[in-house]
């Protein structure tokens, strides 16, 4: 399981002894790789210098003890570009970047953003699709173009439509990863060849989300459903 860890805040200033009680609290429960500045964190009302400093400042708190995914989306492909290429720079292991949203971009705009962004940095890339927040779901045919990207490393899928979901592990090339986007629908993803969760959940429930994920990927699917249901 990865958690899209919130952003603690006092007084209007990002709290870092809080950041760092809540890191320490996901790699003591085992989780390897943790979201900053995602849905969760807050992304759309943190300034790109607040985006930063929390990267850099988990990343020193962190060190090798999990990696560290940075928020990076926007609807600006310039934007989203240059806040990737600096969030690189800032140590981030991967990127997290939601789809375009408001603009309600074409099938070969989503796919040209993307490439765009993935072109500019070195680092895997993992495409958020989120259609209930941004107004727009990415189409098969633009993830099935964009899995033959070699940074490209899969997507954040937060829809509901389980078939959609197949047809994504389907068709696309076995590189390309697809985790849920939604807590509730965890187990069923994997079951289909996904590869876990982005989890809002873990945040409270860590070591439940983390062992119901390693049970689900290890086929233990009676225990890993039991866990879901509860």
């Amino acid at each position: 399981a990865c958690t899209a860890l919130i952003t603690p805040f006092t007084n209007g200033k990002v709290n870092y002894s809080m950041l760092e009680k809540l890191l320490q609290r996901q790699m003591d429960a085992g989780i390897g790789t943790i979201a900053l500045c995602g849905t969760t964190g807050e992304s759309p009302t943190l300034s790109d210098e607040e985006k930063l400093s929390i990267l850099r400042h988990a990343k020193e708190y962190c060190g090798n003890g999990c990696m560290i995914l940075a928020g990076t989306g926007s609807n600006s492909t310039r934007h989203a570009m240059t806040l990737s290429m600096a969030a690189e720079e800032a140590g981030a292991d991967g990127l997290l970047v939601v789809s375009p949203y408001y603009n309600k971009a074409t099938a070969d705009g989503l796919y040209r953003h993307y490439q765009t962004i993935a072109a500019s940095v070195h680092i895997p890339v993992i495409i958020y699709n989120v259609p209930g927040r941004t107004g727009v779901d990415i189409p098969v045919s633009v993830y099935q173009k964009l899995s033959q990207i070699p940074n490209i490393a899969g997507v954040k899928e937060a829809s509901t439509d389980i078939t959609k979901i197949g047809r994504i592990l389907s068709s696309c090339e076995e590189t390309f990863a697809v985790w849920s986007g939604n807590d509730d629908m965890t187990v069923p993803v994997i079951s289909l060849g996904g590869s876990g969760v982005i989890s809002v959940s873990s945040n409270v429930l860590p070591e439940k989300m983390q062992a119901m994920t390693q049970a689900a990927l290890a086929g233990k699917f009676r225990s890993a459903a039991a866990m879901q249901l509860e």
